[in-house]
C-alpha cells in the first residue's frame, strides 16, 4: 500500500509535508564526495528487513586469463598452476587481468507512489540519492553507468557511459522526472514498474550489474518473471525505499490520504483499520521477501528518515572495509 501524502481532517499539515520534496542536480552532484566506504559488489551476507540475512550471489568483476608463464622470483606463490608445473617440469604461474569495464544499470523509480515521506525526505528523493551515490561509486571504479528512469507516464533509457559525463546524464534524467512529481498530470499508466523492467531486460544482455531502486509498488507475477529473466545472465541488486509511516498507520484521528488519482478520508483512530493496514503491508513485504530469496537477490532497505550515504555504508560498507584492511595486511591491493 503506497500513500502520496496525508493530512488531518481538520486541515492541519501531516508530517509528510515536512519532508524534503524535491532534489536538484547540484544536490546529487555534491554527493560525489560521499560516495565512499561501500561497494555494490558484496561477497558477504547483507542485511535485509525483508528477507533477513542471506548470502549474496553477486559475482563482481571477473578475471580474464592472459597467459601461462614461468614462475619468477617475487611472483605470488598462490598463482602457481601445480598441474602445469608437474607436466612441464618447472614452476609455472597463471596470469589474470581484472575486468575493468562492467556495465551497471540503475532502474530508478520516480512514480507518484514515491512522492511520499514523513520525516527527512520523500521516497523519490531518497531513490535519487541512492542513484547518485551508486553512479559516482561505479564510475570511480572504472565501470560504465547506465539507467532506466521511469515515472507515471514515461520510461527513459540511458546507455552506459563512463566518467563524470555518464553520471551527469543519468542524474539529469532523474532530476527531470523528480520535478514532475506533485504537478497535475494524466492518469498514471498502469504497469510502469514492469515496463521499466522490460526496458532493462532489453538493455542488460549479459554480465551486467542491475540495481533496482524502487518502493516496488505494483509488483505482480509479471514482475517476478521479468526479474527472473534479468537474473538469468546478470547480477541483480534491489534497493527497497520505504518510509516508517508505511509500516504502521498512526492514530491521528480523521485524516485524508491521496495517491494521485483521488482522496479518501479515514478515521485512523480505528484499531481494526490500523490492524488491517499492518497485516496487508506485512503480507506484501512477505511476497517481496519470497521473490528475493527464491532468486538470491540481495535487498538493501533504505528508509526516508535516515541519511542515505550512512545507510549504504552500514548495509554494504562495513565488511567491505574489513576485507580491504585484511588485504592490505597481506600485502595485497
Amino acid at each position: 500500500m503506497a500513500l502520496m501524502r496525508a493530512r488531518q481532517g481538520t486541515g492541519s499539515a501531516a508530517p509528510a509535508t515536512d519532508a524534503r520534496a524535491f532534489v536538484s542536480l547540484d544536490d546529487l552532484l555534491r554527493l560525489k564526495q560521499r560516495a565512499k566506504g561501500f561497494s555494490f559488489l558484496p561477497h558477504q551476507p547483507v542485511h535485509s528487513l525483508l528477507a533477513g540475512r542471506h548470502a549474496s550471489r553477486l559475482r563482481g568483476r571477473g578475471l580474464n586469463f592472459e597467459e601461462l608463464r614461468h614462475y619468477f622470483e617475487g611472483d605470488d606463490t598462490r598463482s602457481i598452476d601445480w598441474l602445469a608445473t608437474a607436466r612441464l617440469g618447472s614452476p609455472h604461474v597463471r596470469v589474470y587481468s581484472e575486468e575493468r569495464d562492467r556495465p551497471v544499470l540503475l532502474i530508478v523509480d520516480q512514480r507518484s507512489t514515491m512522492f511520499f515521506g514523513s520525516r527527512r525526505a520523500m521516497k523519490s528523493v531518497a531513490a535519487a540519492e541512492v542513484a547518485a551515490l551508486s553512479a559516482w561509486r561505479v564510475t570511480s571504479l572504472g565501470d560504465r553507468i547506465g539507467a532506466v528512469v521511469f515515472g507515471d507516464q514515461q520510461v527513459v533509457d540511458i546507455k552506459p557511459q563512463g566518467r563524470d559525463a555518464g553520471v551527469v546524464r543519468v542524474l539529469s534524467e532523474v532530476v527531470k522526472h523528480n520535478h514532475v512529481l506533485g504537478q497535475p498530470a494524466p492518469t498514471p499508466a498502469a504497469g510502469q514498474l514492469n515496463e521499466a523492467l522490460r526496458h532493462a531486460v532489453r538493455m542488460a544482455t549479459h554480465d551486467w550489474l542491475v540495481c533496482l531502486i524502487s518502493d516496488a509498488a505494483g509488483e505482480d507475477e509479471e514482475t517476478a518473471r521479468l526479474i527472473t529473466r534479468l537474473c538469468a545472465h546478470n547480477d541483480v541488486l534491489a534497493v527497497y525505499v520505504h518510509d516508517p509511516l508505511e509500516h504502521d498507520l498512526p492514530d491521528v484521528g480523521p485524516a485524508v490520504f491521496s495517491a494521485g488519482l483521488g482522496q479518501i478520508e479515514v478515521d485512523t483512530s480505528s484499531q481494526a483499520l490500523r490492524s488491517h493496514y499492518a497485516r496487508e503491508h506485512a503480507d506484501w513485504r512477505a511476497r517481496l521477501a519470497d521473490l528475493s530469496r527464491h532468486r538470491a537477490i540481495p535487498i538493501l532497505p533504505i528508509s526516508t528518515n535516515l541519511d542515505v550515504p550512512a545507510q549504504l555504508r552500514e548495509l554494504i560498507g562495513r565488511r567491505s572495509e574489513h576485507r580491504a584492511a585484511a588485504a592490505q595486511g597481506r600485502g595485497l591491493r
